[in-house]
């Protein structure tokens, strides 16, 4: 009996953290690749934000977007403060490691948004 109030609680939990992160990335803006080169474009003063690996990064990048990758933003959180009233857009691969810099960056005070489908989409729509 005790086993089954455990997997119970176990269960709940999950569900909770779920439901959590999911409301959290809900709060998040997402722009599509081309909503992100038209805010670009027009010069409205976003600030780009590459959360992927240095090796990721080398192979190509977003021009004028800041490096940080996302094992290391906590610790290199303070070389973002000059942005924080500006919105840092985040972007990695595929959307999923930016989405948690995102997050992580919310709770720090920063406004922020996300590139769905991160560089993957980027390339795709042929951006540049």
């Amino acid at each position: 009996m005790t086993e089954q109030v455990a997997l119970y609680l176990l269960l709940g939990l999950v569900l909770l953290l779920f439901l959590r992160k999911t409301l959290l990335a809900r709060s998040i803006r997402h722009y599509s690749s081309s909503e992100l080169q038209e805010k670009l474009r027009t010069g409205t003063g976003v600030i780009l934000l590459d959360v992927r690996s240095d090796r990721e990064w080398s192979a190509r990048h977003i021009r004028g977007a800041v490096h940080i990758p996302l094992h290391e933003l906590q610790r290199r959180i303070d070389e973002l403060e000059k942005f924080k009233g500006r919105e840092i857009v985040c972007y990695c691969q595929t959307g999923s490691r930016s989405l948690s810099a995102s997050i992580k960056l919310r709770r720090q005070g920063f406004t922020t948004a996300n590139l769905r489908g991160g560089m993957g989409e980027w390339d795709f729509q042929g951006m540049r």
